[in-house]
């Protein structure tokens, strides 16, 4: 199944500039998605890291990955509209490569395992053939509503 840009708006509530998912190229239910990044010379945060030699921020390769999840979750979900999936932790986070403007980024998401309201996923992001960012990320999901009013899933009330 694949998702372009229009698809992945309706599903995610992320918008420019930290929409970090250009389109998914293949997703089995609950289980694997991969999706595109096209790291473009114009990102704001290439303005300020670093000038001149321009890198990805790690931490937003990793948020790519997370948002490639929260993609496969929310699909699954019953009544996905009044939900929201939070990044709820990284685990084993490693950055093997440097991303530079004119990449794109493979994102590949397998899900480890997954309970109601909680998942456990590995991501990995690769440029080409190459590993340049690995972790595994947990998240939760969330009402929406609970989540405005200041009592999202992730802390003790």
């Amino acid at each position: 199944m694949r998702l372009g840009p229009d698809d992945i708006r309706k599903i995610l509530p992320h918008r420019e500039p930290f929409l970090l998912v250009d389109e998914v190229v293949s997703l089995e239910p609950a289980k694997r998605l991969v999706a595109l990044k096209h790291v473009r010379a114009s990102e704001p945060y290439f303005a300020g890291h670093f000038p001149g030699a321009p890198v990805m921020p790690g931490v937003l390769i990793v948020e790519a990955l997370a948002q490639a999840g929260a993609i496969m979750l929310l699909r699954e979900i019953p009544e996905r509209d009044s939900k929201l999936v939070f990044f709820a932790g990284i685990n084993q986070a490693r950055f093997r490569q440097p991303v530079f403007p004119g990449d794109t980024l493979r994102l590949e998401i397998e899900v480890l395992s997954w309970r109601t309201t909680r998942s456990k996923m590995s991501g990995k992001a690769y440029v080409g053939e190459r590993l340049v960012a690995e972790a595994e990320l947990l998240a939760t999901v969330v009402e929406r509503d609970r989540a405005r009013a200041g009592k999202g899933g992730t802390r003790p009330e």
